[in-house]
Order: C-alpha cells, then sequence, then structure tokens
C-alpha cells in the first residue's frame, strides 16, 4: 500500500534581531534568519507535515508547539519525530520531493547539503529526495524576498 501526503510551511525574514537561517537542516551562511518559535527552518516543517498527512496525522504545529515550550527549537527533532510517526504506523519512506519559493538565497548551491542533512535524518538515502527552487518571477510575497515558502510531498509504503 502506497500513500501520498503533501505538506507547506512559510515564514517571513526576522525584522528584527539576529537569527541564522536554516534550511533543510544546513545553516545558510550570511543570510537573515526566519522568524518563528523554532529555528524556522521551512524545508523540515513542509516534509513534516507532508509525512504526517500521508499517515493521516495532524499538522506540526499539534506537535512543535509543545517541544518548543520543552525548549526544543531545532526542527530535526521534530522531523525525527515525524519519521517515528511514520514508523509506528507500519510504513516507510519511499521519497520526499519539494519545491522552494524564494527570491533569496539562491538555492542550488545548498541542494545537495540539504539532501544529505535530510536524507540522514530521515534514515534514508540522498537519492530518494527531490529539491527544485523557483523565485516565482516576483508574483509573491516569497518571490519579492520577503520570507520563503516550501511545499512537499511525501510518499510511504507499508513495511
Amino acid at each position: 500500500m502506497i500513500r501520498v501526503g503533501i505538506g507547506q510551511d512559510s515564514h517571513r525574514f526576522m525584522r528584527k534581531g539576529k537569527k541564522m537561517l536554516v534550511l533543510g537542516g544546513v545553516i545558510i551562511p550570511d543570510e537573515e534568519g526566519l522568524e518563528g518559535n523554532s529555528d524556522g527552518d521551512v524545508v523540515l516543517h513542509a516534509i513534516f507535515n507532508a509525512l504526517s498527512q500521508a499517515i493521516g496525522k495532524r499538522s506540526i504545529g499539534f506537535y512543535s508547539d509543545k517541544m518548543c515550550r520543552q525548549g526544543i527549537k531545532d526542527s530535526r527533532e521534530y522531523l525525527k519525530l515525524a519519521l517515528k510517526m511514520v514508523k509506528g504506523s507500519g510504513y516507510r519512506i519511499n521519497n520526499i520531493g519539494m519545491i522552494i519559493e524564494a527570491k533569496k538565497p539562491r538555492i542550488e548551491p545548498y541542494v545537495g547539503d540539504m539532501k544529505k542533512s535530510i536524507a540522514d535524518i530521515l534514515m534514508i538515502t540522498p537519492d530518494m529526495i527531490g529539491i527544485t527552487a523557483t523565485s516565482g518571477e516576483g508574483l509573491t510575497a516569497f518571490g519579492n524576498g520577503m520570507g520563503i515558502q516550501v511545499f512537499a510531498i511525501a510518499t510511504v509504503v507499508r513495511c
């Protein structure tokens, strides 16, 4: 049995203060961080939502809000929870795909590192992950540089 989930997340860039930009578990140097209670890793958040949806569970906020109150702000920990939920439901990850919409930073130089980071967290191989990016031709707030939006799709198969 194959199941499919679609996930989305978006965050605006910080207006005040300093925070590192983290995408797919990778620190992107010399860029503004994203707002949020956690590290704001929209890539991992969108993947969480896709995996959770694929197995009929809830959105990331249902789980991460409690984790944030406990001081857990690292989105890699959230994604580890999603993996645990997938395995606990009797499934394994088949593949992950995502599209990142952002004017900045340029995504392509970080795709290899992001794929390795995500693969390590989810205990899959990097070739099971697809990452594409677009600026959206400036037609949205994300294409105009106000933040980053990610759509993810995940397929899981019964073990």
